[in-house]
């Protein structure tokens, strides 16, 4: 199961909305076939691993990280494909949330005499899937905010540079991030000031689909967001009636997406509904303080990756990750677990994971 985990993180960033998923076929105490699911529309790993397999897989057993399908979608049921190849037993890491199959899986192969037995490494292998079992069970995608600080908390100095804070491989290593998620968020005021281009440059990488919370349609049309809409999906999220603007940006390859208002600017949630009515299962947010606040106040934040150099910037005016009034009392804070240190040069990466997406123990 360790192997089929290992394979199963070969497709982060190709399968969205797809889970991860990786298989190893046994026979004979021999690994005679593996694969993982390598991206969206592709073959499923357990077919992958069939397809791949060295000898006859009758009577072999599979080790798969998540409970085989059971139902038609982009590709036929991997069920069926086990039941064909005469597989005699499969050892699952979780069941899968989906309503499509949810023990369907594991039902029908009992039905066919094959023996299956669930929970194997199952905390391993559901850390695999945290933006997959999320978006499954949720109406808003899996929200992640991104920033990088100082040791005092600084996201900018007091004259507001911030180019840069952290170092180059801290810096690259924000571009596997963009390469998982399915969307980036940022707010106008980061467009503004920094003019980015928000895609995943490193070898291979997929561009996630770029989302500007835009309430007063600011965004210039020379900027590198607008020029490049048409190469790079685009979505700006508005509460404007400029109609003049939003044809001129429609134009250059934007789609406009308006929400109702909420303390004069764009509802971050309604934003959040219609990219997951969109199948946009995942947002890595590399917005200010501003927008990083109305998403933790709307309960939007699911995760937090927290780049933090070796520096100190002070300024009582200086910029900070979260903006806003803030909370009156300790209780009120949002509460991380599952914390990871990663050390990226001279840099750590802090991420951890909000305690009420948790599931319970």
């Amino acid at each position: 199961m360790r192997r089929a985990i290992e394979l199963a993180k070969k497709g982060c960033g190709y399968t969205n909305p797809n889970p991860l998923v990786g298989a190893v076929i046994v026979k004979d105490q021999r690994v005679i076939g593996e694969g993982y699911h390598e991206k969206i529309g592709g073959l499923h790993a357990e077919r992958n691993a069939l397809k791949n397999c060295i000898e006859d897989p009758e009577g072999a057993e599979i080790y798969v990280t998540l409970e085989p399908c059971c139902h038609y979608g982009k590709t036929p049921p991997c069920t069926e494909a086990l039941i064909e190849a005469g597989i005699k037993k499969v050892y699952v890491g979780n069941l899968d949330p989906n309503p499509k199959v949810a023990g369907g899986g594991i039902k029908i192969l009992n039905d066919h005499g094959i023996e299956t037995e669930t929970g194997i490494l199952e905390e391993e292998c559901r850390q695999l899937n945290d933006i997959f079992f999320h978006y499954i069970q949720n109406d808003i995608p899996y929200t992640a905010l991104k920033y990088a600080m100082t040791l005092d908390g600084k996201i900018a100095t007091a004259t507001g540079e911030s180019k840069w804070i952290t170092g180059e491989e801290a810096r690259r290593h924000v571009h596997t991030l963009r390469h998982q998620y399915a969307a980036i968020m940022a707010g106008i005021g980061t467009v503004l000031a920094d003019d980015p281009m928000l895609n995943a440059r490193i070898e291979h990488g997929n561009d996630p689909i770029r989302v500007i919370c835009d309430s007063n349609l600011r965004i210039s049309e020379g900027s590198n967001i607008v020029k490049t809409a048409r190469e790079i999906p685009t979505i700006i999220a508005t509460i404007s009636k400029d109609q003049e603007k939003i044809a001129k940006l429609e134009q250059k390859g934007c789609k406009i997406l308006k929400t109702s208002e909420q303390d004069g600017k764009v509802n971050v949630k309604e934003v959040l509904k219609q990219l997951r009515n969109m199948e946009i299962d995942s947002v890595l947010v590399e917005g200010g303080g501003i927008l990083n606040e109305s998403l933790i106040k709307n309960d939007c934040v699911h995760k937090v990756y927290a780049y933090i150099a070796p520096k100190l910037f002070g300024g009582e005016k200086a910029k900070t990750p979260v903006e806003g009034k803030g909370i009156e009392r300790i209780q009120e804070a949002l509460v991380f677990d599952e914390l990871k240190a990663t050390p990226l040069g001279n840099d750590i990466l802090l991420e951890g994971k909000v305690r009420s997406c948790l599931p319970e123990s």
